[in-house]
């Protein structure tokens, strides 16, 4: 009897390994934050390596680690990230763009940033963390870098997961 929960066991655990091995794959792109908290890369390609972050309806608090991974300096290759609602991306983008470098290309008294992070350069490290009483079920949310033009390229989804 021993032998047979010792099989099931083992039947299980490879099926648990199996799960989180297609769910890896399934979802390329995607942070499957099971924390309150998630690490995204940025890099001299002017991408981050995540497209998609999933935050937990069960987090007070949710934390974004900013890591700019690549060697160029801020004023050449900065990151930042910020968070807005998908329809207020646009209006976030265009007044980035009319603070500038000296402001590292955010308004920190725009209303419809959720949450932001400071510029960085290459080899640096910044972090957020932000009430997620801010964030509703049922509303789109964007994160996107608003140093210069990277919004292009560097975007994803945020979404609230029960």
């Amino acid at each position: 009897m021993s032998r047979l929960v010792n099989t099931r066991g083992v039947i299980f655990s490879a099926m648990g390994a199996i799960s989180m091995i297609l769910a890896a794959c399934v979802m390329p792109g995607q942070a499957m934050a099971q924390t309150c908290e998630i690490t995204l890369e940025g890099n001299d390609a002017i991408r981050f390596n995540l497209n998609q972050i999933a935050v937990p309806a069960k987090c007070p608090q949710f934390t974004v680690h900013l890591t700019h991974v690549g060697k160029l300096p801020k004023m050449a290759m900065g990151h930042n990230w910020v968070l807005t609602r998908k329809e207020d991306m646009a209006g976030v983008i265009k007044q980035a763009m009319a603070v500038g470098a000296a402001g590292d290309y955010v308004d920190p008294t725009d209303p419809r940033i959720i949450a932001h992070t400071p510029a960085i350069g290459g080899g640096q490290q910044t972090s957020v963390t932000f009430p997620t009483r801010l964030l509703k079920p049922d509303e789109e949310y964007v994160f996107f870098c608003s140093y210069g033009a990277h919004h292009v390229l560097m975007q994803g989804l945020l979404q609230v997961v029960r």
